[in-house]
């Protein structure tokens, strides 16, 4: 297992210019809506080198019927990803990975009140739409905010996944984190290369997942 690192809390802007990577979704194409902070916003990078969009690629190549919608948010948080789900689900959304905590984390925001605002977006979509799939990107948090907090940040992922049969993605920067060559110059933010290679991970994952839909 790679040395712990966590995504920084970034700047708080929107950017709607990456919202969407795929052509709107006709009546027989599914969505796949990327809920996340900045790392799934691509911070540092073109919106067409970001994961999310690298994914849309190969769903196109597949020529599966999802069409993929980045929800990045640089600096966000669970609470904030909460408050903004239902804005989200004003469309349909068919699968959905949420990339949210690693703010929190860095904040040392407490662990309970995470948890239940990722179980809230659960929630809340599911009430929406009860067939759709639920993959929760885990993350991880430096060791200085001591180890049990560390160790309880890591298990909230676990838990979530468990307790509403989704699917998890242990470390979402494995194979990144620690590998200097694959982040910006800030050491925390992947390079255009680095999003390449979460972006085979996410795809490793997504791949059955949308197959079977």
């Amino acid at each position: 297992m790679p040395a712990i690192y966590a995504i920084a809390l970034g700047v708080y802007v929107f950017l709607p210019a990456i919202f969407a990577q795929t052509p709107a979704p006709t009546p027989s194409t599914r969505t796949v809506v990327f809920l996340g902070d900045s790392l799934t916003a691509g911070l540092g990078v073109q919106p067409t080198e970001a994961f999310p969009a690298l994914v849309a690629e190969k769903i196109r190549a597949a020529g599966l019927p999802f069409a993929v919608e980045n929800a990045g948010l640089s600096g966000d948080t669970s609470a904030g990803g909460l408050r903004r789900i239902d804005w989200l689900l004003q469309r349909p959304i068919d699968l959905l990975v949420i990339e949210l905590g690693a703010n929190d984390g860095l904040r040392g925001l407490d662990l309970k009140s995470m948890k239940e605002n990722l179980q809230a977006i659960i929630d809340k979509t599911r009430a929406r739409n009860p067939q759709v799939k639920i993959v929760l990107a885990g993350m991880q948090v430096p060791p200085n905010l001591g180890v049990e907090y560390a160790t309880g940040f890591e298990r909230v992922f676990n838990e979530l996944a468990r307790e509403n049969k989704a699917t998890l993605i242990p470390f979402l920067l494995e194979g990144v984190g620690g590998h200097r060559e694959l982040n910006q110059q800030d050491l925390i933010h992947p390079t255009p290369a680095g999003h390449r290679v979460i972006a085979e991970l996410v795809w490793r994952t997504l791949e059955p997942i949308l197959r079977q839909a």
